[in-house]
C-alpha cells in the first residue's frame, strides 16, 4: 500500500516539475493529466519489476476503486430518487457488521468508503475492533443482506489487497 502511495506522490511530483519546466504542458490541463497517468504507469512497472506482488495489488486496488465508484453511483441514484419522489420510503436503522479486517488502516478504509456512499454512515467501531456500527437509510432489505453486501463487497476486496 505504501509503495502505491509513493508512486502517486512521485507521479504528481514529476507532473509538477514537467508542468513548470515546459510551456507546452502549461497550456493544457488534459495533457497534465495524461502526463500524470503515464508517469504513474511507468512507476508501477518499475516497482513491479522489483516486487512482483505490486502489479497484483494495483490490479486489486483498481477493482476496489471501480467497485466503490459503482456503489457511489448506485447510492446517489437511490438517494436522488428518494428526494425527488413524493412520500418517504426511508427505513433508517443502525446495523452491526462483524469485521474480518484486522488492521486500523483496513477498518478505516472500509468505514470511510461506507461513509462516502450516500445513505450510509459508519458510526463507530467496537472496542475489540470486531464490529462496525453502520447507520443506513434503507433497512427495508434484511439486515443479513445488508451485512452480506458489505462483507462480500468492500471488505472482501480490502482483504484481498492486504493479504498478498
Amino acid at each position: 500500500m505504501w509503495v502505491y502511495l509513493i508512486n502517486i506522490i512521485l507521479a504528481g511530483a514529476i507532473t509538477k516539475i514537467l508542468h513548470e519546466e515546459s510551456g507546452f504542458f502549461q497550456k493544457s490541463g488534459l495533457l497534465s493529466l495524461a502526463l500524470f497517468v503515464v508517469s504513474f504507469i511507468l512507476l508501477c512497472v518499475i516497482a513491479g519489476i522489483f516486487r512482483k506482488k505490486y502489479i497484483t495489488q494495483i490490479y486489486l486496488s483498481s477493482g476496489l476503486f471501480l467497485f466503490f465508484l459503482k456503489e457511489l453511483v448506485v447510492a446517489n441514484l437511490k438517494v436522488s430518487y428518494e428526494v425527488l419522489s413524493p412520500g418517504s420510503n426511508l427505513h433508517p436503522a443502525v446495523i452491526t457488521v462483524p469485521l474480518d479486517l484486522s488492521t486500523d488502516l483496513e477498518i478505516m478504509l472500509l468505514a470511510n468508503m461506507i461513509t462516502l456512499t450516500p445513505g450510509t454512515l459508519s458510526l463507530d467501531v467496537s472496542e475489540d475492533k470486531k464490529k462496525l456500527y453502520v447507520h443506513t437509510l434503507y433497512s427495508d432489505e434484511s439486515r443479513e443482506v445488508f451485512r452480506k453486501n458489505i462483507k462480500q463487497g468492500f471488505e472482501k476486496k480490502i482483504l484481498a489487497i492486504n493479504q498478498l
